[in-house]
């Protein structure tokens, strides 16, 4: 693999090996010349939506405070330390999606969104940890990061905010704009603003093992198969009718010990988990979609992409595209991979692809997951 500026002019697997889940890495200029990709006028339209998910954290005087979205009215840019927080912008403007997507050496089912940060002199959500790996990189202004590898993560009470009690930092950088850090998961760290400053975080999914058991769970339960009910022909009176009898315990303990899963249903699960689009994440078609002949012959000169808020991955035979998935024979496994890779087709791969994929294709584009080049 070739050496990224974005990395500090080394190679993924580099990174990968000396500092991701390990130590953080300061790259300065890791985009030369980087400035702001959305103004605060349209982050602070972003924050009144709905379906937007957006935070607003004061602390004035000392004091935290938290406010959800949506957010009719901002503090004035005059007013210090106020923190404008604005989750998976990259679902809502394409030059966002666009740098998330630089961060691709990283597979899919780990990226997870671009949050984009405005604060005045003095903002910031306090010293924290994330749960999972993160890469700030300074958007506009400058921001003054403390950070430490302290294994003490207890909390202060009664905030409305995770704020460390005991944040003991080793080191401190200014970053400009251009400059990132990156921090593993669990790593403490505060970042204050100097002046009006806008930064923009790269998160990645980090899904409990708890979560994972009790989604996997509610899967299976659509699969299990136990033929047959509960029978004891050879019940025996009892003096004690409240206690459940050894005999039942054992028979349904056999029962339920037939339940199996094999890999192909962890496959297919997390592939669909993954894969879902969040509760705030909504689709829109095409006000007058194309027939099916004619959106063949649109796709075939315009070529596919997929949507900003399309998340489509595949292993082996199956293919899931939000939440939904599918198994797939080798003819079309070389055209879907490469949609799921590339987030796009030209209008030769439409050109040779099946009766099935163009199906597919069509009703993806009727539900908005797909679009015309």
């Amino acid at each position: 693999m070739k050496k990224l500026p974005l990395l500090g002019n080394i190679t993924p697997a580099q990174f990968l090996s000396e500092y991701w889940h390990k130590k953080p890495l300061l790259i300065r200029q890791a985009i030369p010349g980087f400035k702001p990709l959305v103004s605060l006028d349209a982050l602070q339209a972003m924050a009144t939506k709905d379906h937007v998910e957006s935070r607003l954290v004061t602390a004035a005087g000392g004091h935290w405070n938290l406010q959800h979205g949506p957010l009719e009215h901002l503090p004035p840019r005059t007013q210090k330390e106020w923190t404008l927080l604005v989750q998976g912008v990259n679902l809502h403007d394409a030059k966002a999606d666009a740098l998330l997507r630089q961060f691709r050496f990283l597979p899919d089912a780990r990226l997870d969104d671009l949050m984009i940060s405005f604060a005045t002199d003095g903002g910031g959500v306090g010293p924290h940890f994330d749960s999972y790996d993160v890469f700030l990189l300074q958007a506009q202004g400058q921001r003054r990061w403390r950070i430490g590898p302290q294994k003490d993560l207890s909390l202060i009470d009664g905030l409305p905010l995770k704020i460390l009690s005991k944040f003991k930092p080793n080191e401190e950088f200014v970053l400009e704009p251009g400059d990132m850090l990156y921090l593993p998961p669990h790593y403490a760290h505060d970042g204050v603003a100097i002046g009006d400053c806008q930064t923009y975080s790269i998160g990645f999914r980090s899904p409990s093992y708890q979560e994972l058991g009790e989604a996997f769970l509610q899967f299976m339960a659509d699969s299990i198969d136990l033929p047959g009910r509960y029978a004891d022909p050879e019940l025996e009176a009892t003096s004690k009718p409240a206690e459940i009898p050894r005999h039942m315990l054992a028979t349904i303990a056999d029962e339920l010990n037939k339940v199996r899963f094999t890999d192909d249903d962890v496959t297919i699960f997390l592939g669909e988990h993954l894969s879902e689009p969040k509760h705030n994440v909504f689709f829109t078609g095409p006000a007058k979609p194309l027939t099916v002949g004619k959106f063949a012959e649109a796709a075939a000169k315009k070529g596919l992409v997929l949507s900003r808020k399309t998340q489509m991955l595949y292993r082996g035979k199956h293919v899931f595209i939000n939440g939904e998935s599918f198994a797939i024979g080798r003819a079309d496994k070389v055209t879907l991979e490469a949609l799921a890779n590339q987030r796009a087709l030209d209008g030769a791969a439409i050109a040779d692809a099946s009766d099935d994929v163009m199906d597919a294709l069509y009703t993806w584009y009727q539900d908005g997951w797909i679009e015309l080049g």
